[in-house]
């Protein structure tokens, strides 16, 4: 990692703490709750930093998901995890129904290219990735979408259910390590740009 992205990490983390914080233990609305959530997330639905998932439109049962294994520490971050202890359950499912109502934002990414699209497709046909994630990878429940999804976070977290560094989900990690990286470029810019 570089530099400038562990100073960034330092700093969210250091802001997270502090906004917890400050935090009204009496927060009434849901958009009181969720305002530490738009530091990294960002206001707009666009994350501030492009290895940050989008959440705005994602599946209710899978940011509920990743907030209760933060809290657990069954998913680790320096920024998540001093949130989400924070939090009780009623809180992470009104903020997993907040965040799926939102509209999917638009990265302005590009589509990729037609030899990408078809590698992707390919791979697609050999992991059964739509087979869990849905047709046109928009996820249902407590499966993500990941259309549209930002590039260097699908890079990062394909990365990290390789290395182990995410292990929540030990069945992702399996089919990352047995897809070769060139096939796994290619769906990442492919669902990137979709």
């Amino acid at each position: 990692m570089s530099g400038s992205f562990n100073s960034w990490v330092s700093g969210a983390a250091a802001l997270a703490l502090v906004l917890i914080g400050t935090m009204p233990s009496n927060a009434q609305s849901i958009e009181d709750k969720t305002q530490i959530c738009a530091g990294c997330h960002g206001a707009d639905g666009k994350p501030v930093d492009k290895t940050i998932p989008t959440i705005w439109g994602q599946q209710a049962g899978y940011i509920y998901i990743q907030l209760r294994d933060f809290k657990r520490g069954d998913r680790k971050s320096d920024i998540m995890q001093p949130i989400a202890s924070s939090l009780e359950r009623d809180d992470m499912q009104a903020i997993a129904e907040y965040f799926s109502k939102k509209p999917w934002p638009d990265l302005g990414q590009p589509r990729a290219p037609k030899d990408v699209a078809e590698r992707a497709s390919k791979a697609n046909a050999s992991i059964g990735c739509t087979g869990c994630h849905l047709d046109h990878f928009q996820g249902d429940g407590t499966v993500p979408r990941l259309a549209g999804m930002g590039r260097d976070y699908l890079t990062k977290t394909i990365g990290d259910f390789r290395s182990h560094a995410r292990a929540n989900n030990p069945g992702m990690s399996d089919l990352m390590n047995a897809t070769s990286p060139d096939d796994l470029a290619a769906l990442e810019e492919y669902l990137s740009g979709l």
